[in-house]
C-alpha cells in the first residue's frame, strides 16, 4: 500500500526531526536525571503512546479533510513550516538559557513514581507536543500515496514509522543521561551547543516542508 521509498523518505524526514531535542526528549532526560533507568524507559513508552494519539487523530480527522482540500493541504502545510521555523528561532534565541535545572532534576528525596503514572505522564507530553502536532498534521500528508486509497490507513501504518524511531531515540537519550546524571548537570555548554543546532535543523526543516509535497 505505501512504497518502500515513501516509507524510507519518511523515515529520513522522522529521523532529523525526532533526534533534535525538544519537550519530550528534554522531559524523557529529565525522568532519568531524576529518578534513574526505570523510569526513563516507562516515561519514553508514554511519550511514544501519545505522540501516536497524534497520528490516530490525523488519521482520522483532518487527514480526510486534507486529503479532499488542495486549500486546507497548504493552509496545514505553510502553517506548520512557519511554526517549525519559529519553533527553530526560538530555540536558536534561547539556546543558551538551557539549563541542567530547567529539564527536570530533582531532588533526590522525591518520591519515585509508579509506572503507570510515569507512562501517563510521558504520554500527556508526547500528545501535547507542539512539535508533534505539527509534524504529524503538516509533514505526514506529503507521504500518503492518494492514488493508492486508504488515506487514513496509510497514515496510520506510516505514523508507525516516527513512533519506532521515537521510541528507540528517547529511551537511548533517557539510558544515557541516567547513565551519566553527573557529565550532563555539570555542563550547561553543552545542552547550550545542543539547543543552537537543534534550532538551525528546524529552521531548515521548515523551510523544506513549505517548498515541497504535492502541487495538485
Amino acid at each position: 500500500m505505501v512504497s518502500t521509498d515513501r516509507v524510507l523518505a519518511f523515515a529520513a524526514m522522522s529521523l532529523l526531526v525526532i533526534v533534535i531535542p525538544g519537550p519530550s526528549v528534554l522531559f524523557v532526560i529529565g525522568r532519568a536525571l531524576a529518578h534513574g533507568r526505570r523510569t526513563a524507559v516507562a516515561t519514553a513508552l508514554g511519550n511514544v503512546f501519545g505522540s501516536y494519539l497524534l497520528v490516530v487523530a490525523v488519521a482520522v480527522g483532518i487527514g480526510s479533510l486534507v486529503e479532499r482540500s488542495v486549500t486546507v493541504y497548504l493552509t496545514v502545510k505553510l502553517v506548520g513550516a512557519a511554526y517549525l521555523v519559529h519553533l527553530g528561532v526560538q530555540a536558536f534565541r534561547h539556546r543558551k538559557e538551557l539549563k541542567a535545572s530547567a529539564i527536570g532534576t530533582q531532588a533526590p528525596t522525591e518520591p519515585t513514581r509508579g509506572d503507570l503514572r510515569t507512562v501517563l505522564d510521558g504520554a500527556l507530553v508526547g500528545v501535547t507536543n507542539p512539535k508533534g502536532v505539527v509534524f504529524f498534521a503538516a509533514v505526514l500528508p506529503q507521504f500518503v500515496d492518494h492514488s493508492a486509497g486508504h488515506v487514513p490507513l496509510q497514515m496510520l501504518l506510516l505514523g508507525l514509522v516516527p513512533i519506532t524511531i521515537g521510541l528507540i531515540t528517547d529511551t537511548l537519550w533517557g539510558l544515557t543521561a541516567s547513565a551519566a546524571r553527573s557529565w550532563f548537570a555539570r555542563s550547561d555548554r553543552r545542552l547550550s551547543l545542543i539547543g543552537g543546532a537543534g534550532g538551525c535543523t528546524m529552521i531548515g526543516l521548515g523551510v523544506t516542508v513549505a517548498v515541497t509535497g504535492r502541487a495538485e
